[in-house]
């Protein structure tokens, strides 16, 4: 895949300063550095690739990882990149593996790309670019899935990170890349209303990325929560209580499991509170 975009980093030549230097071009032109396959592989896995899925990689140099998603996991995929020789070059390669009908590859600034296109969103970008690119991300369909190549995405701490061994490899001292992922979470924080068996309850919450905190208030009882946001799902785990899962769709969030005074609500609903709160 891709460093790019030099006019918009300054520090790119810092962090290419382990790898060939004098390829640097006029401080304009950047050699791709390529993902080696089981670099590839593994985001593909981490994300999850299936069938149903439409992976969009940004910066998609020699087009390997869109190619390999629909070779090897059946998806669909498109690549932007601003080298119009690596564009060629790599639909000239989905048309050799036989999968042109399911990918594309697009001459496009990726700041100008329609992201929401994709189920699953593959880089291999400096984290000043992802940093960038993290506001648009976050706006994406909760569930959709973001895997970056070596660079994170500053205080949106990743869900989960594989070390990956490449002997080979041309940046940097160590000899292994990291592979970050990220599952786009929904938009929890504020208060809901219950409605139904939970009517009178409300649910306020806090949110930082993928973390919630708030509390839960029901017959005169309150209970604190704390859990993680998966896509749009929430889970809150305490000794007393057990799990408590709910699930997001819009303005409704619906229990989906509880333990101890709240199992007989499972199926209720709580709905996004408007400017009077709840009544």
């Amino acid at each position: 895949m891709n460093f790019k975009h030099v006019h918009r980093i300054a520090a790119l030549s810092v962090a290419l300063a382990c790898a060939n230097a004098s390829a640097l071009q006029s401080g304009e032109d950047v050699p791709f550095i390529t993902s080696p396959d089981n670099v590839t592989l593994e985001m593909l896995s981490a994300a999850r690739v299936g069938p149903k899925d439409h992976v969009l990689d940004l910066g998609s140099g020699d087009g390997r990882i869109v190619i390999t998603a629909a070779k090897r996991f059946g998806a669909s995929g498109m690549g932007v990149e601003i080298v119009p020789d690596l564009v060629e070059r790599s639909n000239r390669s989905a048309k050799d593996a036989g999968v042109a009908d399911r990918v594309s590859f697009r001459v496009q600034d990726l700041f100008k790309t329609d992201l929401a296109q994709a189920t699953v969103i593959t880089m291999y970008l400096l984290q000043e670019v992802n940093l960038q690119l993290r506001p648009a991300i976050l706006g994406l369909k909760p569930g959709t899935r973001v895997v970056s190549h070596d660079w994170d995405m500053g205080d949106w701490a990743p869900d989960r990170t594989t070390v990956v061994a490449v002997p080979d490899k041309k940046v940097g001292l160590e000899k292994s890349s990291k592979i970050h992922l990220w599952t786009v979470p929904a938009k929890v924080a504020g208060l809901w209303c219950g409605a139904g068996l939970l009517r009178g309850a409300s649910l306020e919450l806090a949110q930082k990325f993928q973390r919630f905190e708030g509390t839960l208030r029901h017959r005169n009882r309150a209970r604190e929560l704390k859990g993680t946001v998966e896509g749009s799902t929430l889970r809150s785990v305490t000794e007393k209580a057990g799990e408590l899962v709910l699930e997001v769709s819009g303005s409704q969030m619906r229990l989906v499991a509880a333990g101890g005074p709240l199992t007989l609500a499972q199926g209720q609903s709580f709905t996004r509170a408007g400017p009077e709160g709840c009544r």
